[in-house]
């Protein structure tokens, strides 16, 4: 007689005969408790080496100095969302992570607060090489129990944080009432029916229910969004011609932005084909900062993206210098007939080849903004509490997160605190030691007023 093996030990199995390496996404809304799970993961006795992405929303990177010290590899990307603007640098991190395997057994990536979690896992389906190293292992989403209701209703990507999450950990449960607790419990479980919910203080869980737990189910994420394996790129549209040695001019009308970004490229031939093979190497050069060009100025084919700026009301021309006759690609960031873009070369209009409309990326909420401050010279504690004390009381409900390192006059330590809306923690940190006492904090929120938040911490420096 012969008998049904288990269900578990065939996953195991499964498991041990996947050499690719585990990834998984750590995700939630602004002031979850991301980097304090990450401090944990990465100072408690599992055995494992793990590499990390770090992602943040801001002019300043500060997280990177918020996690301790560990032997771990950490990378830090703060020019953009990772869910966006910096998707091409994600990859050639993964690339240049996969070039030294053997120095890690698995990869943690921290995403923004403000992240849609799904283009960063639909990196792990629609990139061949990218499939064929990395096994996306789950997608981890962090809530503050405390404050996640303010957020659930008019936030995009907190619902869509909680949506495609494996492990949903309930954080800060020590601040809010079993009731209340088992009301947000309900509430995540309609929007999620099956992510495992834990229920966790200073962001403490079990390592098993967070690394190589084998969860994230693409069916799912395909029943969630349909189009998850769609690729979505950081341009709506691109069109192939032909053009002669000289100039071309592209002709823009008043549209919905003051400037368009767009990137030439040189391709083989005008046909469709060719533009689908162009796109993804296009995307990755796409995210680096733009060249911006006036009306009237020229610019010529180059690996980063071209800034046409549109200020100004009426018809505005800018030449492109094309050297060598041949087929060429236009990617625009918005779609041309927005701006209602015309292309001409000698006296000529051109019309496109072949063309494609593709699906835009991820936006963040334009109100929500980050404000970064750097200060050199210490810093009287008195006049910060104080000042920190007003600003939350008086504007907490539109700072959805701050973090700061303070250099405090006569103190050897950092100061590091971090707040979420009316909330604050700070606590002395490690010795300065030889890096220089340089002061740095970041908020990110809502209609936040840079001047105003500036010249109250300079009038906190030390006499």
């Amino acid at each position: 007689m012969t008998t049904a093996s288990s269900p578990v030990a065939s996953l195991d199995a499964e498991r041990a005969a996947d050499h690719r390496v585990p990834v998984t996404v750590l995700t939630g809304f602004l002031g979850s408790g991301k980097t304090t799970l990450l401090n944990y993961i990465l100072t408690a006795q599992h055995g494992k080496k793990i590499a990390v992405i770090e992602n943040e929303f801001g002019e300043i990177g500060i997280d990177n100095d918020l996690v301790i010290n560990a032997d771990e590899e950490i990378f830090e990307m703060n020019n953009g969302c990772i869910c966006c603007t910096v998707r091409g640098d994600l990859i050639r991190i993964l690339g240049s992570l996969m070039r030294r395997r053997d120095r890690f057994d698995a990869i943690l990536i921290e995403t923004t607060g403000l992240a849609d979690p799904a283009p960063v896992a639909q990196t792990f389906f629609v990139d061949d090489e990218m499939q064929g190293k990395l096994k996306l292992d789950g997608i981890v989403t962090m809530v503050d129990a405390k404050h996640v209701l303010l957020h659930i209703e008019d936030s995009s990507e907190c619902q869509e944080q909680l949506a495609f999450a494996d492990v949903v950990i309930l954080n800060k449960c020590d601040l809010v009432s079993p009731a209340d607790l088992d009301d947000l419990q309900r509430r995540i479980r309609g929007m999620n029916a099956v992510a495992r919910i834990i229920r966790a203080t200073n962001a403490e869980v079990p390592l098993d229910d967070v690394l190589n737990i084998g969860g994230f189910d693409l069916d799912r994420a395909l029943a969630t969004r349909p189009t998850f394996l769609e690729p979505e790129y950081p341009f709506e549209w691109g069109g192939t011609f032909d053009f002669a040695p000289g100039n071309v001019q592209l002709v823009l009308a008043d549209g919905p932005d003051p400037e368009m970004t767009l990137m030439a490229w040189k391709l083989p031939n005008t046909t469709a084909d060719a533009l689908a093979a162009a796109q993804d190497r296009v995307a990755v050069h796409f995210s680096d900062d733009p060249v911006p060009v006036q009306p009237g100025q020229g610019f010529e084919l180059r690996l980063t993206p071209t800034e046409l700026c549109l200020d100004g009301a009426g018809e505005k021309r800018f030449l492109l210098h094309v050297e060598h006759a041949g087929a060429y690609a236009l990617f625009t960031q918005h779609h041309p007939d927005e701006f209602q873009m015309r292309v001409e070369q000698q006296t000529q209009r051109l019309l496109p080849v072949a063309e494609h409309h593709y699906n835009p990326e991820h936006e963040h909420d334009e109100e929500v903004t980050s404000v970064g401050l750097e200060f050199s010279g210490d810093f009287d504690q008195q006049k910060l509490n104080r000042w920190l004390g007003d600003l939350l009381m008086n504007k907490g409900t539109d700072i959805f997160r701050m973090k700061g390192i303070v250099a405090i006059r006569g103190e050897p330590l950092r100061f590091v605190f971090q707040g979420v809306h009316m909330l604050f923690d700070g606590r002395p940190d490690r010795p300065w030691g030889d890096t220089a006492r340089s002061s740095q904090l970041v908020f990110i929120g809502r209609h936040l007023d840079r001047q105003a938040l500036h010249d109250g911490f300079r009038a906190c420096l030390a006499s």
